[in-house]
């Protein structure tokens, strides 16, 4: 696979890179780690108006992600190619469905133009933050799921730890939430595995589906 082979407006910075790779199939086991967070928005209809959205990146993609970059005297990155950067990877990320699945009343929802977004570097750590509309359905969302992953496993994603690692504003009175995590990986056979047999895996296109987390809101 060449880097160059991909459209321009994904080679521009390393994040918008990596968001492009992880949309072609067949790549690998995990090659960038995201711990995530979400908060669900209620619009006063008791429907999901919107999904918060805050991804932030190991250390070895983040330090990748902006070279270059220069800081001011406070040390922090320049704002105009931090914002920049933002720009750059959410639209990269809509030919990916934002890695993100979401179901109303058992239906699949769509999604609107991210809004809000903005990335900061802090600690060693690049986290990119956005509001994702969702398309309000015809009645109030008294069941709401929500996934972030990639079908390819390139790029894995994992719920930070800690209760307040999801969250619900505005939801109707008596809403519950639930956040379901996946089983710790079993440990690895003996002697490894190659990498073969991971793109093996990944060509099922949905291979990654099974080490998301699952988050659920129910409303009376």
């Amino acid at each position: 696979m060449r880097i160059a082979s991909l459209p321009s407006t994904l080679v521009r910075s390393g994040l918008a890179v990596l968001f492009g790779l992880a949309a072609l199939p067949a790549l690998a086991h995990p090659h960038v780690w995201v711990k995530s967070r979400a908060v669900v928005l209620y619009g006063p209809d008791g429907r999901v108006s919107a999904i918060r959205q805050g991804w932030s990146f190991d250390e070895a993609y983040s330090a990748y992600a902006v070279q270059g970059f220069p800081a001011g005297p406070d040390g922090k990155l320049a704002a105009d190619k931090m914002a920049e950067l933002a720009k750059i990877n959410i639209e990269s990320l809509a030919e990916s469905g934002f890695f993100t699945q979401a179901k109303a009343n058992g239906a699949k929802v769509a999604f609107g133009e991210p809004v809000n977004y903005a990335t900061r570097f802090e600690g060693g750590i690049l986290t990119l933050t956005y509001d994702l509309p969702v398309k309000p359905s015809s009645k109030p969302d008294r069941l709401f799921t929500l996934e972030v992953y990639d079908p390819s496993f390139f790029v894995d994603f994992a719920m930070a730890d800690g209760d307040d690692a999801v969250k619900v504003e505005g939801a109707p009175a008596g809403c519950a939430l639930k956040v379901t995590r996946p089983k710790p990986d079993p440990a690895p056979p003996a002697g490894g595995v190659s990498e073969a047999f991971f793109n093996a895996l990944n060509a099922s296109s949905n291979y990654g589906a099974q080490f998301s987390s699952r988050v659920l809101v129910a409303c009376p």
